[in-house]
Formats: C-alpha cells, sequence, structure tokens
C-alpha cells in the first residue's frame, strides 16, 4: 500500500544532539516506508533541539509504528502526534459569510428590520422573487441518511456529515455554488421524502447523496415528480457522467465505436444501473450487468426488483448467464463500481485486444491497476494515486452552475449526457493518452465546459450572474 496525502501526520520531536542527529531521524522514518515532507525546527537551546516532522504514511497503523520506532531510539521523545486529515476536519469545513455590510444602523435596518418586511412582503406577492432576492437562487441542499457512503456503507447521518461538508466545499470551489449539508437521522422513505419537500423552499437544488440502493431510486424519482427544483442523485448521475466522459475518450484511442464494443459492468446498484442507462443513451449496444448473482438476464428477472428488472430487460442482448469471470472474456470493456478484488490481471488478459478496465471501487479497485495494466491498453480508478482518475467532481459543480444559471426545473437524460460529452471535450485529441483520457479534478476549463452544455442543452441561454446590490432597487 502506497503513502497517502490522507494520513498526512506531524511529529513533534524533542532531542539531545549528543545523543541523536537529525539525519538518524530522518533514516529511520524513511526506513519504515513513510515519505518525509517537511523538517522544522521549532525550538534550539544548547544542544536539545524541538522540531517538527511531517510524513505521509500508509495508514494509522503505519503512524503508530513510525511514533514507536522514533521513541527506540535513544536521546529521543515524541512531545506530540498530530494527523493533519483530523485537523482539517476540527470545527467543520464550511462556514456561513455575510455577503452585505453591516457596519451601522442603516445596513441594520436594510438587511433586517424593518427594511426586511418590504422584502418578504414582494415574495410574498410574487413567489417567484425569492430566485431574485434571497439566497435560493444560488443554494443546494446536500442531503444523506448516511446508509450508503463510499467504502464505509451504513455509518448513520453524523458519521457522514463530514462527507457532506467536503461535498458543500467542492460545490463552492469548482462551481462557485453554495451548498448545505443537510443530513437525516431517520431510513424512511416516505419520511425522506417528506423532509426534503418540507425544506425545498430555501434551495434551488437538492443533491442526493450516499443513500443506499433501491430506497434511493424511489427518492429521486419521487422528489423529481413532486418538486419544481432540479434533483440529483451524485451517487448515480455524477458516476454515470464522469464514466462516459472517459470511455468516450478512450475509445477514441482504441479505434472503437460505442456502438459496436462489447461492455461489461460490475455492480448493478445505484452506480451501475445509472451508468448502464447513460451508456445506452450515448449508443451503446451490447452491455451486461453483474450482480452477486451473475449475469443479468431477461430470462431470469422473478423476484428482482424494479430497477434492476429493467436493466435485465433492456441489456444483455446475447442472453449472457454465468460469472463475471466468465463474462469478461472477449469484452472490450470493464467498468467496476462494486467491490475490490474480484478479478485479477489473468482475468483482463482474457478480453479483446486493446481492452479498457475502468476499476472504479474505492479505496480497493476490482483488479489492482498496475496488474490490470500489463494486460489492457487503457486502465482508470477512483483513486488520486493512479492516472486517470475517474471523480465525480467533475461533473456535479459544473452541472448545478449550469443548472442554476438557466433556471431548469428538471434534469434530463440529455443534459447528463451532454455533461458528459463537454468533459471528455476538454481533452483534445492531441493531448489524448493511454494515461490521460479525462481531465484532472483542478482543470479549471471543465465547469465551465460543463455549465455551458448545460445551458444549452436546456434552454440555450447566457449565464445569469447573481446581481448585486445595486441590481435590486424597487420598481
Amino acid at each position: 500500500m502506497r503513502t497517502s496525502p490522507s494520513y498526512t501526520a506531524s511529529y513533534r520531536l524533542e532531542f539531545d544532539e549528543s545523543q541523536a542527529s537529525i539525519a538518524t531521524i530522518i533514516d529511520t522514518v524513511t526506513a519504515t516506508g513513510a515519505q518525509v515532507k517537511g523538517f522544522d525546527v521549532a525550538d534550539s537551546d544548547r544542544g536539545h533541539m524541538t522540531i517538527d516532522l511531517t510524513c505521509d504514511m500508509r495508514d494509522s497503523n503505519h503512524r503508530r509504528e513510525v511514533e514507536a520506532t522514533l521513541d527506540a531510539l535513544p536521546g529521543i521523545h515524541t512531545a506530540a502526534v498530530s494527523d493533519q486529515t483530523f485537523l482539517a476536519h476540527i470545527g467543520g469545513k464550511i462556514a456561513i459569510a455575510p455577503r452585505v455590510p453591516l457596519r451601522n444602523r442603516d445596513d441594520l435596518s436594510r438587511i433586517y428590520t424593518p427594511g426586511v418586511a418590504r422584502v418578504c412582503t414582494a415574495i410574498h406577492d410574487m413567489p417567484e422573487k425569492a430566485h431574485l432576492l434571497t439566497m435560493k437562487s444560488n443554494t443546494v441542499a446536500v442531503v444523506s441518511d448516511g446508509t450508503a457512503v463510499l467504502g464505509l456503507g451504513d455509518i448513520g447521518p453524523a458519521a457522514a456529515l463530514p462527507v457532506m461538508e467536503g461535498k458543500a466545499v467542492l460545490f463552492k470551489q469548482f462551481g462557485g455554488v453554495d451548498a448545505w449539508p443537510v443530513v437525516l437521522d431517520t431510513k424512511d422513505t416516505e419520511e425522506i421524502i417528506s423532509i426534503i419537500k418540507a425544506i425545498a423552499p430555501a434551495y434551488a437544488g437538492i443533491n442526493l447523496e450516499d443513500i443506499s440502493a433501491p430506497r434511493c431510486f424511489e427518492i429521486e424519482e419521487r422528489l423529481r415528480e413532486e418538486l419544481d427544483i432540479p434533483v440529483f442523485h451524485d451517487d448515480q448521475h455524477g458516476t454515470a457522467i464522469v464514466v462516459l466522459a472517459a470511455l468516450l475518450n478512450a475509445l477514441k484511442l482504441v479505434d472503437k465505436k460505442i456502438d459496436e464494443v462489447r461492455i461489461v459492468v460490475s455492480g448493478v446498484g445505484a452506480a451501475g444501473s445509472a451508468i448502464i442507462r447513460l451508456l445506452m443513451a450515448q449508443g451503446a449496444k451490447d452491455i451486461v450487468g453483474y450482480g452477486r448473482t451473475g449475469a443479468l438476464c431477461a430470462d431470469n428477472v422473478a423476484g428482482m426488483h424494479a430497477s434492476r428488472r429493467w436493466l435485465a430487460e433492456h441489456t444483455n442482448p446475447r442472453r449472457v448467464t454465468g460469472n463475471l469471470k466468465d463474462g469478461l472474456r472477449d469484452a472490450d470493456v470493464f467498468i467496476g463500481v462494486s467491490h475490490g478484488g474480484l478479478i485479477t490481471g489473468e482475468d483482463v488478459a482474457t478480453m479483446a485486444d486493446d481492452a479498457i478496465v475502468f476499476a472504479l471501487a474505492n479505496p480497493t479497485p476490482e483488479v489492482d491497476p498496475l496488474d490490470a495494466a500489463r494486460y489492457a491498453r487503457i486502465v482508470a480508478t477512483g483513486r488520486s494515486d493512479y492516472a486517470n482518475q475517474i471523480n465525480n467532481v467533475l461533473a456535479f459543480p459544473g452541472l448545478f452552475r449550469g443548472l442554476l444559471d438557466a433556471k431548469v426545473s428538471q434534469i434530463t437524460t440529455e443534459v447528463l449526457r451532454v455533461a458528459a460529452v463537454a468533459i471528455a471535450s476538454v481533452i483534445s485529441d492531441d493531448e489524448l493518452s493511454p494515461s490521460y483520457i479525462i481531465p484532472g479534478v483542478f482543470d479549471d476549463r471543465v465547469p465551465v465546459a460543463v455549465s455551458k452544455a448545460v445551458r444549452q442543452a436546456v434552454r440555450d441561454l447566457p449565464t445569469v450572474d447573481i446581481p448585486n446590490q445595486e441590481h435590486l432597487g424597487t420598481r
């Protein structure tokens, strides 16, 4: 396992230079496999030094191993150990900040009482003014019950809150969208729908997150029918968008067409279902989805949930049966959204020439990426420490930016499809390579391209900027 910035630790060390040296400390730490990132002297007094040593570790056990190794050295004492990831979360990652100044009584009378009553009355008389005169026009609720957190599963709403906070940071950083976490202490489908409908007046969109299947399907479908604002389940449609974007560019490199390739999808839950549907919207014809019991097939649909039954009846035209390993033989594309260690490089070797492998399970992919790369032409994962990271952050900020600017009430399959095409188009044909089929998450061209494509798909309107204060005079 590699070291990772998600396990960065800082050690405050006190030592006597007559018994230990800085070189010894660094050699000892690097010998454990830690990657030294920083070395700072905090204090020095007559041969007694205090230093801060910062390293990337493999995991928490590795952090403890390094501490014990350092304390075993003569003349060295570890005074404190800080986990940088936990430090980054202290107090939460988001906060509210005012957009207008509050400096004196005049400001107070305008932004609160008594002036605010005039604005309330205006909205009461014309409810559509809420988009202009409140935060609603640029605010999205990130809603979760914590039942399907990536890599962690059902951990509950409180434990899921750091993920939702992080999502809100990404919305703001990459799309300029204000987002707020809403975690719900209930798993009841009807109660979740009712709560979201009740809070919807404050928001211009709803982003559903980490809600387990099959409940997530009904929750999204009902909310789309019953609300007049866009409802988006990122685990489904965000994943589908970025997968399609990466596949479009990968197919260019191997000179294959999406309507001719054989595609195998491992995992037919929320993400897998949405991926399959969006690939079909782009023209894919030969897709076989695999669940725990094997290939989905129209010949065996008894007892299936409606969403899975639809997949079985609309995919697998060759009526393939059996397990995933058998299904990989002669396949052109493997897309994994299931769990780690399902297949090996030898299984990938049975695929067609110039095979494409997207092993997206986190933190452990369905197949070791280095092992897969021995046989596949193109390999992508959901991880940041390998080439071709397929990450939803490429999709949802720009998507919502476009939806909010165009004041869209519904998200169509065509909107999702053009968002994927827009992401793929950011990389020119000259730039494409087996190690660069999808833009990096910090490529600022991506949200601009996605937002523009979404606006053109839904209404072909120019960007509508959030109005400044001087534009809000009464008429």
